[in-house]
């Protein structure tokens, strides 16, 4: 397997992406190939002491970088010999098996989109990250892809993040939630009723584990392996839940270094802390998968670090090997609403 890496994408490019790559081409041991301006990945591995490549190590030449400040629609078009355009387009030669980049959200979403297309079927391509719930992690889907949603919309996602949930965080039969101010069938707006009939309707066709609408209370706590959302309203959910954390992180370090006695306590306590931070740690799940693309791509976090650098090279790794794409591909027919045809037409 090949891996390409963007290594001009992110806060800390180019960095963060080489010196992610190099771990994790020691540690998983799979091909990689570093897309961005060849001097300065090398100028990053020289200054860390290699001074030949690796072995599975290449670097593909691109001289321009998508910044955030660029238009995320037209990027791509406008700067043909990007690291994200030309890496994508190694990504849908099959010069490599997935593509990793912590660049601008919506220039990859685009690209990703015109470059290596969506699966045939497939309305909209939806961001699905791992948050931290009570369960262990649970798929959100949508996180901001697509604000504006419909009801067939949200039934793909449930398919997409079932078949993530089960593959790839090993969840047998997951639990689908419809993210709602309430569990009654009537509540929300006219989007959540409707995709509430849908996916009731998946359930009894033994598609889908559908469970039935899920607060968010409910959904951090655990009640559900899949939460799906339009992205306005996940986008939300994912950026409370991580103000949130970082709220308590500092608010237990305030708590902890308060006194000697309090300090005591958290020498105590370390393995406990240190593994409450991990859980609240974006770096150490590594990316956004993008499902409903056709090929794997993964988005890292902007301000990723070579730790979380290395973690979506891994999670690329593992979504690649998990069949998703071809379990979403041939359940297509089971994610689209019959076309309506009116008028004339439909009167033949």
């Amino acid at each position: 397997m090949r891996v390409i890496v963007d290594a001009m994408g992110g806060d800390y490019a180019p960095e963060a992406p080489v010196c992610g790559a190099l771990q994790a081409l020691k540690e998983y041991g799979e091909k990689i190939t570093l897309v961005g301006r060849g001097e300065e990945i090398l100028t990053v591995l020289h200054k860390h002491g290699i001074t030949d490549l690796p072995p599975g190590l290449e670097i593909t030449h691109a001289d321009q970088v998508v910044e955030i400040c660029d238009n995320p629609a037209t990027a791509f078009k406008e700067k043909r010999d990007s690291s994200l355009t030309v890496g994508l387009n190694l990504l849908k030669s099959g010069e490599g098996d997935a593509f990793v980049s912590a660049g601008s959200t919506g220039a990859i979403l685009a690209a990703a989109t015109l470059l290596t297309k969506r699966i045939k079927g497939i309305r909209r391509a939806a961001m699905a990250p791992v948050v931290p719930t009570g369960n262990g992690g649970a798929v959100l889907i949508d996180c901001g892809a697509t604000a504006e949603c419909t009801p067939e919309f949200l039934l793909q996602f449930a398919f997409m993040g079932s078949y993530y949930a089960e593959q790839v965080l090993g969840r047998p039969e997951p639990k689908v939630g419809l993210l709602n101010i309430g569990a009654e069938p009537s509540k929300g707006t006219s989007l959540q009723q409707e995709t509430y009939a849908l996916l009731t309707k998946a359930k009894e066709e033994g598609r889908v584990n559908f469970v039935g609408n899920v607060e968010a209370r409910e959904a951090v706590e655990g009640a559900v392996d899949v939460i799906v959302s339009d992205g306005y309203s996940g986008n939300i959910f994912l950026k409370t839940m991580e103000g949130t954390g970082l709220f308590l992180a500092r608010e237990m370090k305030k708590m902890f270094l308060k006194n000697v006695k309090s300090k005591f306590a958290a020498a105590l306590l370390k393995d406990g802390i240190r593994d409450f931070k991990k859980l609240l740690d974006a770096g150490e799940v590594g990316g956004t998968a993008l499902l409903g693309i056709s090929r794997p791509v993964i988005k890292a976090h902007g301000s990723s670090d070579h730790f979380a650098i290395k973690n979506a090279i891994r999670q690329a790794i593992e979504f690649t090997r998990s069949g998703i794409i071809e379990d979403i591909t041939e359940n297509v027919s089971h994610m689209r609403l019959p076309i309506r045809v009116t008028g004339e037409e439909g009167m033949k």
